[in-house]
């Protein structure tokens, strides 16, 4: 079993989380353990826990985006030391583009990067299909480093720093009931609907080229009039036939959410509003439900749910 460490900014600790989720299928064929410093127990020396992971680790991914950047401990430190231990042939990197920025001038900017040609994972309207890419290269990684299927199957060792003991990654038995209620600050169900809303432009977008390209005689206008704000409009044979509007609402009571129009933006008024709302334990969007036929307004929604109940109204007219 082969070693696989995450240098990232915690501003990107969500992608994160999602890619280790889909690694998984990877520790459980026995290819590969990973770590990353959320797992430093308190107490525990910060640089040479990591120092000690990083040293030991087989393959090394660096999340790159603009707060990888920017931070010096990722960039001077990790990266620097990851380069090194690239150059000299006993680590693979794989920089793993998660958001559009200037990576190809770093010292990385000529290694093979994940997603393929270097798209960055937040500009994918299913941002599933780059996990799986990621996780596809770290296999094709582990095959090249270490050839042998014998070898890939061997127990992960790694020397924890202060012990003379080693860890093992065996297995441990846990309860799946894990969930602790928790506290939504405004910071949060902000950034929740803004991540929200620019996973919705992303899938139109990527919707739109995909439609153009499987389609004779369909065409499609995707324009971002503001960071807050997208128009979207489908071509048949050069007719109109279907538009829309879809913004992030003032906050008012009745403008709060990413909101959809099929007319004009100009009025403000719109057809459905997808809300933030959260049980507790996880945010979700909400439908407001003015489009009472089509959805369950009390369906709880994903990014990926809400984009697709906008596309399913903006598509109608096409079906």
């Amino acid at each position: 079993m082969l070693n696989l460490f995450f240098s990232y900014a915690h501003e990107d600790e969500d992608l994160r989380d999602q890619l280790e989720i889909h690694l998984t299928s990877l520790k459980r064929e026995g290819i590969i353990a990973t770590w990353h410093d959320r797992r430093i127990v308190a107490g525990a020396p910060l640089d040479r826990e990591i120092s000690s992971y990083l040293e030991n680790a087989n393959i090394i991914l660096l999340l790159v985006s603009p707060y990888f950047i920017a931070s010096d401990y990722c960039f001077n430190i990790e990266m620097t030391r990851a380069m090194e231990r690239h150059n000299g042939g006993s680590a693979i990197i794989i920089p793993v583009i998660l958001q559009p920025c200037n990576w190809h001038a770093m010292p990385f900017g000529n290694l093979m990067a994940c997603p393929k040609n270097g798209k960055p994972i937040s500009k994918y309207p299913n941002m599933h299909d780059a996990f799986l890419e990621v996780t596809l290269a770290v296999k094709d990684a582990a095959t090249k480093l270490f050839p042998g299927s014998s070898v890939l199957k061997t127990k992960s060792v790694v020397p924890k720093t202060g012990d003379t003991a080693a860890i093992t990654n065996t297995p441990k038995l846990r309860s799946s009931n894990l969930r602790v209620k928790k506290e939504f600050t405004d910071r949060d169900k902000n950034k929740f609907l803004i991540d929200a809303f620019e996973y919705v432009a992303n899938y139109f977008e990527g919707s739109l080229n995909e439609m153009k390209t499987r389609n004779d005689g369909i065409d499609a206008d995707f324009r971002r009039i503001d960071a807050n704000r997208f128009m979207a409009i489908i071509y048949a044979k050069g007719k109109e036939v279907s538009k829309c509007n879809i913004w992030i609402g003032d906050g008012s009571a009745f403008s709060s959410g990413i909101l959809y129009s099929s007319g004009s933006f100009r009025d403000g008024s719109y057809n459905e509003s997808l809300n933030v709302e959260n049980d507790g334990y996880a945010m979700y969007l909400k439908s407001m439900g003015m489009q009472f036929h089509r959805q369950n307004t009390e369906e709880k929604m994903t990014f990926e749910g809400g984009a697709e109940y906008y596309w399913s109204m903006f598509i109608e007219r096409l079906q």
